[in-house]
């Protein structure tokens, strides 16, 4: 049987791959991601190896868990083992300076963006920034799932604010301000990439929010529909992403853009620990995401 080692920190986002992964005949062995300790004079499992480790992971108490990551990406690099969303897609992920840095190098339009080291410069950032008369971004460096990203008014807001942003769990102490870039109707859309190709593209009904998780485990009962799966917009940008994520070394991926009133295309966010909504992969009569990667996979044993 064909071996594929789990490398993750959160066990709810686990269940639909261990389905689908069994469907295709694949053996599944899980590696919990937070702390530990493992002899570098010993030899890793045969196998391939799928990072599923989340920027979201402190919001869970794992704070080791990237740290975790990168030191077993090493040790598996070293011996030739195959890993999907290894060393380059953990910089993604941990990083939302190095996302747009990096988007921005591949002349891949984003929204403005300031970077800014310790919560206690933030005000003079939005004030040289010009941000300080006008509506504005505020996102943790690492966060996940939306977790601690803020719509703020203007710099009386964010003065409002500060004290909480301050007191909130940070990785790193590192913050991004955005320009707001709302769209029309209040969409964005998220492409899904799974072996360096799309799979497809979702629009997601934020309502204003910035907390978009699609799997099941976020799900709020009673809630309407968020996601709805339709056809590609625009195969440039598609083309362009895809590119992106090939030499960023990252093989699933949900990347997520939206589209100003002007019809400018930007993209914000890229998630390299992807879900997938069930019920829209339903009512769109697609390939669910998890047999898609299980079949990937499969291709690579």
């Amino acid at each position: 049987m064909k071996l594929v080692h789990i490398l993750h920190e959160n066990p709810e986002w686990i269940e639909p791959y261990r389905a689908a992964f069994s469907l295709m005949g694949l053996e599944t062995r899980e590696i919990f991601m937070n702390g530990g300790a493992f002899d570098l004079g010993s030899i890793p499992s045969d196998g391939i190896y799928w990072s599923r480790v989340s920027a979201s992971a402190l919001s869970r108490g794992h704070e080791l868990a990237a740290a975790t990551a990168a030191a077993i990406f090493d040790f598996l690099g070293l011996h030739g083992r195959r890993v999907i969303n290894g060393a380059g897609a953990l910089r993604l992920e941990m990083s939302k300076v190095s996302q747009h840095a990096s988007l921005a190098a591949a002349g891949i339009a984003t929204p403005r963006t300031i970077a800014v080291v310790g919560s206690d410069r933030l005000e003079a950032a939005v004030i040289d920034a010009q941000f300080a008369c006008k509506p504005f971004v505020l996102k943790p460096n690492r966060g996940g799932k939306g977790l601690g990203v803020r719509l703020l008014q203007d710099l009386d807001d964010l003065r409002s604010s500060i004290s909480r942003v301050a007191d909130e769990p940070s990785a790193d102490n590192v913050w991004l301000i955005q320009e707001y870039c709302p769209s029309p109707d209040q969409t964005i859309t998220r492409l899904e990439f799974i072996g360096g190709s799309l799979h497809y593209a979702v629009r997601v009904h934020t309502g204003g929010d910035f907390e978009l998780c699609p799997a099941e485990a976020c799900a709020l009962p009673g809630a309407p529909p968020m996601f709805e799966i339709g056809p590609v917009e625009d195969q440039d940008l598609v083309n362009k992403i895809g590119d992106f994520l090939k030499m960023s070394g990252v093989e699933v991926a949900g990347v997520e853009y939206l589209k100003t009133p002007n019809g400018q295309q930007l993209v914000y966010d890229i998630n390299t620990n992807t879900n997938y909504n069930r019920d829209a992969e339903e009512r769109a009569g697609v390939e669910p995401g998890p047999m898609a990667l299980a079949r990937f996979i499969d291709s690579l044993c």
